[in-house]
């Protein structure tokens, strides 16, 4: 396989147990945009997470990823084919995909050569969907230590294609025609341990613990703690979703 740049195979787990689910509502809206739901192809699929929600409105679901690990962390269904291949390459047949999705991923893809492989594989008016979501809300004094543990504490690890997502994929290209969708967000409640959980799944939380030998989480839980309240405690947390929609010229 071609190498590519692997920052989740190592935390496949943590990603899996702590990386938010999106709304049904977006794959209810997706999947109305298809006349046809024969097949969907869930692109840098991890762990499954959207491929199983497209199995809900979709006869087979086609699930790549590059990683074996985020495969082998996979939920298993009847109607997902999990495959370890690059976006780039796949083993689809011609204009045989109602529906191509991309969730929190195609930053790192090369988009040349995978909007290539998007037009071979689609049908005639299929759709694209890439999405990604931003840092979380919660109130406006925990949101400025997280802001600052992402910027200042892990800011030296994030990589060129993390830009793209702090630009809300505009700078992305896109060469299709463009569907304006409705508007999502992910809503989540989650205990601080549940929190943590998700920035250690972040690549630059990793990088900066290879680096440094020691967890950036702990001196973050001890800045967090006087504004959370009990560990325990749950509180509602909102992520912006942008998305983005195309349709085959």
């Amino acid at each position: 396989m071609i190498n590519f740049k692997d920052n989740f195979s190592k935390q496949a787990d943590i990603y899996r147990q702590y990386r938010p689910s999106y709304p049904e509502e977006l794959f209810n809206y997706l999947q109305s945009l298809t006349p046809e739901h024969d097949l969907a192809w869930d692109c840098g699929t991890g762990n499954g997470q959207s491929a199983v929600s497209l199995a809900k409105y979709f006869k087979q679901v086609y699930a790549s990823d590059p990683s074996e690990n985020q495969i082998s962390n996979a939920t298993l269904h009847e109607r997902i084919t999990y495959k370890v291949e690059r976006a780039e390459h796949s083993e689809l047949n011609d204009h045989s995909v109602d529906l191509v999705t991309i969730a929190q991923a195609i930053h790192w893809f090369n988009f040349d050569q995978f909007y290539k492989e998007v037009k071979r594989v689609l049908k005639l008016k299929g759709i694209i969907a890439v999405w990604t979501y931003g840092l979380t809300f919660i109130t406006d004094e925990i949101d400025a230590v997280t802001q600052h543990f992402h910027d200042h504490v892990v800011g030296d690890f994030w990589l060129p294609e993390n830009k793209l997502v702090e630009q809300e994929y505009k700078t992305i290209p896109f060469p299709f025609r463009e569907i304006t969708p409705p508007s999502f967000t992910i809503e989540s409640t989650l205990n601080l341990d549940d929190l943590l959980g998700y920035f250690r799944s972040w690549s630059a939380t990793q990088k900066f613990m290879d680096k440094h030998h020691k967890n950036p989480l702990e001196q973050l839980k001890k800045d967090l703690l006087p504004l959370w309240g009990e560990e325990n405690t749950k509180r509602n947390v909102t992520r912006k979703l942008i998305l983005k929609v195309g349709q085959v010229n």
